[in-house]
């Protein structure tokens, strides 16, 4: 599975954003995208998933209600709204894809470490 994730850019705080990430190849086994943001000088963090169904979808605490994880199986993509942006979401965006699940060592708990990524693309927020 190859992912490949696009939309990012500069944006003032209180804009919004879309991006978007398109996977090829073996999508049919695929059951479940994230995205995750990485700031400089700190680690890689979940930010949202959604089961390729769109029976389910996750959100991190940070960004509910602010960011909206949809998919369009048609196009075999996903993407993430980004509205009321705040300096704080400047981050590479890189989205991922799992064979298995949504969900870490316990539901509710967001899976970290999937299967497939892509290359990251790079959303700063000025203020």
């Amino acid at each position: 599975v190859q992912l490949q994730a696009s939309g990012g850019g500069l944006v003032q705080a209180g804009g919004s954003q879309r991006l978007s990430c398109l996977a090829s190849g073996l999508t049919a086994s695929v059951y479940a995208m994230g995205w995750f943001r990485q700031a400089p000088g700190k680690e890689r963090e979940f930010v949202s998933a959604i089961v390729w169904s769109g029976s389910s979808t996750d959100y991190a605490d940070s960004v509910k209600g602010r960011f909206t994880i949809s998919r369009d199986n048609a196009k075999s993509t996903v993407y993430l709204q980004m509205n009321s942006l705040k300096p704080e979401d400047t981050a590479v965006y890189y989205c991922a894809a799992d064979r298995r699940t949504m969900w870490g060592a316990n539901r509710g708990v967001p899976k970290t470490d999937y299967d497939y990524w892509g290359q990251g693309t790079l959303v700063t927020v000025s203020s």
